[in-house]
């Protein structure tokens, strides 16, 4: 897997898939001239919000980032891509996450067990499911988790003239990211990511994932396999605007240090003692307390802040020849259009001639 040029890379605006702003943010992204319309599954299903965006937009991609895989079946999560994929014209992307356990058991009040190697399986599900449509080949899947062994003409789709979506898949601990490299088109990292963490844990493991399956003949690594930097982000147009948004991911960063599945990131800086005060603190409630533990050291090494500008400059700085495609998480409350000057801004950095970047081309890991 090579190393991805430097300055070329690739814009994935984000929304919330709130269905009060879903179409606006679709058709700002296209506008703008974005490559990919991202979408998280929160509080509304983000396949349902992205059908409504396909029938406003032409070019842009859809994309999930992420759907909850374990709190569907393969099958339930091939029909609903495939649905999205087939109204959009191919433009479907599949973005995919484990979700934690909690969530999984008692929320979905679905099964939770070897979350790594279920994902790794419901990746083949899925596809296997696909190949069944696209081809007419029988179905046939038989796993440890999962078993898809029917299908008649009356619940088959018709075949997409463009081909199937791609499956990112999004991870941060060691076994997730490997199921990643392993199985999936692309990596979606979180905002939890340093750059150390990246270049020392993630890039890695996915190169050597990568080259097992390359060297095995899958099918899927024909693809180019995407790295997605999710860039946690502080930037306002005015004074107030970026104090406020500095104070929001301030928040986020003691929230995402607080929570178990993310110490590894932290321990890559030798900071478990932090996670463990905060993880402390969490369970008790005192979430001002964990807001002051994050200094500017830990700030700096998580998140970008300044203006707009300032942050692309720092953006491309970090991620130059490491992510093929950046996206930029802002605040819950931040303006979404910052995002989306930041990537303008972004953009231009990579352009040659001046002002712009020229990049080089490397092996990756």
């Amino acid at each position: 897997m090579d190393r991805p040029q430097a300055a070329a890379f690739r814009l994935d605006a984000t929304a919330s898939g709130h269905p009060a702003g879903i179409l606006d943010a679709a058709e700002q992204a296209e506008r703008r001239g974005m490559d990919r319309l991202v979408v998280s599954e929160t509080a509304y299903d983000p396949f349902l919000q992205l059908a409504r965006a396909a029938d406003r937009t032409s070019t842009v991609e859809l994309a999930t980032g992420v759907a909850v895989a374990l709190a569907r079946t393969p099958m339930t999560l091939a029909y609903q891509a495939w649905g999205l994929h087939a109204a959009s014209g191919g433009r479907a992307v599949i973005g995919l996450g484990s979700q934690v356990k909690p969530h999984i058991e008692k929320r979905f009040g679905m099964p939770w067990d070897r979350p790594a190697a279920r994902m790794r399986e419901y990746v083949h599900a899925v596809r296997a499911i696909w190949q069944s449509w696209q081809t007419g080949e029988r179905l046939r899947f038989r796993g440890d988790f999962y078993r898809h062994t029917v299908m008649t003409p009356v619940f088959s789709p018709d075949p997409v003239p463009s081909g199937v979506p791609r499956i990112l898949l999004a991870g941060v601990g060691p076994l997730m990211v490997r199921t990643a490299g392993a199985v999936a088109d692309g990596f979606l990292s979180h905002p939890f990511t340093s750059v150390d963490y990246l270049t020392g844990q993630v890039l890695p493991a996915l190169a050597e994932e990568r080259g097992r399956a390359e060297a095995e003949g899958a099918a899927w690594t024909a693809r180019p396999f995407e790295v997605v930097g999710n860039v946690l982000t502080a930037t306002g147009r005015t004074e107030e605007e970026l104090r406020t948004n500095l104070a929001g991911v301030r928040e986020r960063l003691a929230f995402y240090a607080s929570t178990p599945a993310y110490r590894p990131v932290l321990a890559q800086h030798g900071w478990e003692d932090l996670h463990e005060e905060l993880h402390r603190l969490s369970v008790r409630g005192r979430w001002q307390e964990m807001t002051g533990l994050i200094d500017d050291r830990v700030y700096d090494t998580f998140a970008v802040a300044g203006e707009v500008g300032q942050v692309a400059r720092e953006i491309h700085h970090r991620y130059a020849g490491l992510a093929t495609r950046i996206s930029v998480s802002l605040p819950e409350d931040a303006a979404p259009e910052l995002g989306l000057d930041v990537l303008d801004a972004l953009r231009d950095l990579g352009r040659p001639g001046p002002g712009g970047t020229r990049g080089r081309r490397t092996d990756l890991g």
